[in-house]
Protein backbone atom coordinates (compact mmCIF):
# COMPACT_ATOMS: atom_id res chain seq x y z
CA UNK A 1 0.00 0.00 0.00
CA UNK A 2 3.24 2.39 0.25
CA UNK A 3 4.24 1.53 -3.21
CA UNK A 4 4.54 4.89 -5.14
CA UNK A 5 2.44 6.27 -7.60
CA UNK A 6 3.98 7.27 -10.79
CA UNK A 7 2.17 10.13 -12.43
CA UNK A 8 3.13 13.47 -15.02
CA UNK A 9 3.27 16.69 -13.54
CA UNK A 10 0.05 17.47 -15.44
CA UNK A 11 -1.60 14.34 -13.74
CA UNK A 12 -0.37 15.64 -10.19
CA UNK A 13 -1.91 18.93 -11.04
CA UNK A 14 -5.23 17.81 -11.89
CA UNK A 15 -5.40 15.47 -8.79
CA UNK A 16 -3.95 18.42 -6.63
CA UNK A 17 -6.69 20.91 -8.11
CA UNK A 18 -9.54 18.38 -7.82
CA UNK A 19 -8.20 17.62 -4.31
CA UNK A 20 -8.40 21.61 -3.17
CA UNK A 21 -11.64 21.87 -4.90
CA UNK A 22 -13.80 19.03 -2.71
CA UNK A 23 -11.65 20.38 0.53
CA UNK A 24 -12.32 24.47 -0.15
CA UNK A 25 -15.71 24.28 -1.91
CA UNK A 26 -17.58 20.88 -1.52
CA UNK A 27 -16.42 20.46 2.26
CA UNK A 28 -17.66 24.10 3.01
CA UNK A 29 -21.19 23.49 1.28
CA UNK A 30 -21.66 20.09 2.99
CA UNK A 31 -20.70 21.85 6.63
CA UNK A 32 -23.18 24.62 5.91
CA UNK A 33 -26.07 22.19 5.02
CA UNK A 34 -25.14 20.24 8.12
CA UNK A 35 -25.91 23.21 10.22
CA UNK A 36 -29.13 24.20 8.31
CA UNK A 37 -30.45 20.84 8.95
CA UNK A 38 -29.14 20.99 12.98
CA UNK A 39 -31.20 24.15 13.34
CA UNK A 40 -34.33 22.09 12.40
CA UNK A 41 -34.62 20.48 15.72
CA UNK A 42 -34.28 16.98 17.16
CA UNK A 43 -31.54 14.96 15.32
CA UNK A 44 -32.65 11.60 16.10
CA UNK A 45 -35.50 11.65 13.04
CA UNK A 46 -33.24 14.43 10.92
CA UNK A 47 -32.79 12.39 7.98
CA UNK A 48 -31.58 16.11 5.95
CA UNK A 49 -28.84 16.04 9.00
CA UNK A 50 -27.78 12.30 9.09
CA UNK A 51 -27.56 12.30 4.90
CA UNK A 52 -25.74 15.45 5.19
CA UNK A 53 -23.20 13.98 7.31
CA UNK A 54 -22.74 10.51 5.60
CA UNK A 55 -22.33 12.70 2.63
CA UNK A 56 -19.23 14.72 4.31
CA UNK A 57 -17.92 11.33 5.46
CA UNK A 58 -17.73 9.88 1.73
CA UNK A 59 -16.40 13.91 0.83
CA UNK A 60 -13.51 13.27 3.65
CA UNK A 61 -12.89 9.35 2.22
CA UNK A 62 -12.35 11.19 -0.85
CA UNK A 63 -10.28 13.85 0.03
CA UNK A 64 -7.99 11.83 2.10
CA UNK A 65 -7.44 8.72 -1.00
CA UNK A 66 -6.45 11.75 -2.91
CA UNK A 67 -4.01 13.55 -0.48
CA UNK A 68 -2.35 9.76 -0.28
CA UNK A 69 -1.94 9.61 -4.01
CA UNK A 70 -0.60 13.07 -4.24
CA UNK A 71 1.62 11.97 -0.91
CA UNK A 72 2.80 8.37 -3.08
CA UNK A 73 3.69 10.66 -5.97
CA UNK A 74 6.68 10.22 -7.73
CA UNK A 75 7.00 12.54 -11.02
CA UNK A 76 8.05 10.76 -13.86
CA UNK A 77 10.48 12.35 -16.54
CA UNK A 78 9.23 11.23 -19.98
CA UNK A 79 12.44 12.27 -21.71
CA UNK A 80 14.91 10.49 -19.84
CA UNK A 81 12.57 6.83 -20.50
CA UNK A 82 13.91 4.12 -22.83
CA UNK A 83 12.42 4.50 -26.26
CA UNK A 84 12.67 1.23 -27.48
CA UNK A 85 10.89 -0.56 -24.63
CA UNK A 86 7.02 -0.51 -23.41
CA UNK A 87 7.26 1.88 -20.64
CA UNK A 88 5.34 4.50 -18.62
CA UNK A 89 3.91 7.13 -20.93
CA UNK A 90 4.64 5.74 -24.47
CA UNK A 91 1.35 4.37 -26.76
CA UNK A 92 1.51 1.16 -27.49
CA UNK A 93 0.26 -1.10 -30.25
CA UNK A 94 -0.87 -4.55 -29.63
CA UNK A 95 -2.47 -7.27 -31.89
CA UNK A 96 -4.74 -9.77 -30.04
CA UNK A 97 -3.40 -12.81 -31.06
CA UNK A 98 -6.73 -14.64 -29.90
CA UNK A 99 -9.10 -12.12 -32.39
CA UNK A 100 -6.53 -10.93 -34.60
CA UNK A 101 -7.72 -7.22 -34.17
CA UNK A 102 -5.08 -4.15 -33.18
CA UNK A 103 -5.22 -2.27 -29.95
CA UNK A 104 -3.73 0.89 -28.64
CA UNK A 105 -3.14 1.62 -25.06
CA UNK A 106 -1.15 5.18 -23.48
CA UNK A 107 0.20 4.03 -20.29
CA UNK A 108 -0.81 6.61 -17.50
CA UNK A 109 -0.59 7.58 -13.86
CA UNK A 110 -3.12 8.46 -11.71
CA UNK A 111 -5.40 10.80 -12.77
CA UNK A 112 -4.77 10.13 -16.42
CA UNK A 113 -6.88 6.92 -16.97
CA UNK A 114 -9.54 7.17 -19.22
CA UNK A 115 -10.69 3.57 -20.48
CA UNK A 116 -12.57 4.95 -23.15
CA UNK A 117 -9.61 6.59 -25.37
CA UNK A 118 -7.44 3.89 -24.41
CA UNK A 119 -5.69 5.31 -21.41
CA UNK A 120 -4.52 2.68 -19.15
CA UNK A 121 -3.00 2.41 -15.55
CA UNK A 122 0.66 1.74 -15.74
CA UNK A 123 0.44 0.33 -12.78
CA UNK A 124 -3.04 -2.27 -13.48
CA UNK A 125 -2.48 -5.82 -14.38
CA UNK A 126 -2.60 -5.51 -18.21
CA UNK A 127 -0.25 -1.83 -18.01
CA UNK A 128 2.28 -4.45 -16.08
CA UNK A 129 2.18 -6.96 -18.67
CA UNK A 130 2.69 -4.69 -21.18
CA UNK A 131 5.67 -3.01 -19.53
CA UNK A 132 9.09 -4.18 -20.60
CA UNK A 133 8.07 -5.48 -23.67
CA UNK A 134 9.41 -4.92 -27.12
CA UNK A 135 7.98 -4.79 -30.63
CA UNK A 136 7.64 -8.17 -31.68
CA UNK A 137 7.22 -9.65 -28.27
CA UNK A 138 4.38 -11.58 -27.02
CA UNK A 139 2.45 -10.22 -23.30
CA UNK A 140 0.75 -12.64 -21.89
CA UNK A 141 -1.76 -11.47 -19.34
CA UNK A 142 -3.53 -13.57 -16.90
CA UNK A 143 -7.31 -12.09 -16.82
CA UNK A 144 -10.56 -13.27 -14.99
CA UNK A 145 -11.69 -14.40 -18.19
CA UNK A 146 -8.15 -16.09 -19.28
CA UNK A 147 -5.36 -15.34 -20.57
CA UNK A 148 -5.36 -12.89 -22.91
CA UNK A 149 -2.00 -12.41 -25.60
CA UNK A 150 -1.08 -9.52 -27.15
CA UNK A 151 2.01 -9.17 -29.70
CA UNK A 152 3.63 -5.54 -29.41
CA UNK A 153 3.14 -4.32 -32.98
CA UNK A 154 4.52 -0.35 -32.24
CA UNK A 155 5.87 1.88 -29.85
CA UNK A 156 5.11 5.58 -30.02
CA UNK A 157 5.75 8.66 -27.81
CA UNK A 158 3.21 11.04 -28.71
CA UNK A 159 3.15 14.77 -27.28
CA UNK A 160 7.43 14.49 -26.33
Amino acid sequence: MHDSVPMTREGYNKIKSEMERLDSVEMPKITEKIAEAREEGDLKENAEYHAQRENQGLLQRKIDELKMKLARATIVDLSTLPKDEVVFGCTVTVEDLEYGDEEQFTLVGAGEEDYDQGKILVTSPLGQGLVGKKVGQTAEIEAPAGKMKFKIVKIEFLGL
